[in-house]
């Protein structure tokens, strides 16, 4: 119990710790280029807006009873989605999304170190977490993201479901390919595990054939590189954080004992 109780407050505390630094990140990397984007979506749902031909209003009498409830209705579904407002709000939903996300792969990096601990009868440094971070942007940002990079508001992208499949397909191949490289260290191990590590790009990304945006490539190569240190600075410093509390509270409860 005492394990489990260091795995949930060390996660709690680098996440907390992790998530806020990562949100002052984005607000000098991905937040103003998300903003320029977002200029030329609304442009261009403008100009489509009005590009769109008017229906008729021949036999149709908005002030007709039978016609009123319709009119209001339809008008409705033209109307957007929810959003959190410019400024405030938007960051605070933002800092809270990026602490449960860093607390959740948190838990995740603790509980690796928590059996590597009990493997080894040692505690993992500060050193060896980096590592371990530096493993997990390998997984989750480097592996998908040579596929499927980073898109802005306004950039045509395929199909969702389909996105979703192949990144989490190549986060877990990537994943087991290099834990058979490190962990294994024999040739067929290896062997199999450069296989896993290059068969999703193999397989290939979903894509659209073709891409029409208004938004300039110049600055959806910034985002690119935006996105991939801000995602560096997190799974580096969330390695190194976690594994240093864990291994503060991991030596405190050893020493209640």
């Amino acid at each position: 119990m005492s394990t489990f109780r260091s795995i949930v407050f060390s996660s709690v505390i680098a996440g907390f710790i992790v998530g806020l630094l990562v949100t002052v990140a984005q607000q000098f990397g991905t937040v103003p280029l998300i903003l320029k984007a977002e200029v030329f979506e609304k442009a261009t749902e403008t100009h489509q807006h009005e590009a769109a031909p008017q229906p008729a209003a021949a036999g149709h009498d908005h002030a007709s009873p039978e016609h009123a409830g319709h009119d209001h209705a339809s008008h409705d579904h033209g109307a957007e989605a929810w959003e959190p407002r410019d400024g405030f709000e938007r960051n605070a939903y933002t800092a809270a999304a990026n602490v449960l996300t860093a607390i959740g792969f948190a838990l995740l990096l603790a509980g690796f170190f928590a059996v590597r601990s009990g493997a080894t009868g040692e505690r993992v440094s500060w050193h060896e977490g980096l590592m371990w971070g530096l493993a997990g942007f390998a997984v989750f940002t480097i592996a998908p993201g040579l596929g499927l990079a980073p898109e802005l508001p306004g950039v045509p992208a395929a199909p969702l479901v389909s996105r979703q499949i192949w990144w989490t397909a190549a986060a877990l191949a990537t994943a087991a390919g290099l834990a058979l490289i490190v962990f294994r260290r024999s040739v067929p191990a290896v062997i199999a595990g450069v296989i896993l590590l290059i068969l999703p790009h193999l397989i290939g990304a979903p894509e659209l054939a073709q891409v029409e945006t208004n938004v300039p490539s110049s600055l959806t190569h910034q985002f690119v590189t935006a996105v991939t240190v801000t995602s560096l600075v997190f799974w580096s410093s969330l390695g190194a954080v976690t594994s240093a509390i864990f291994a503060r509270f991991d030596h405190g409860a050893d020493a209640r004992v």
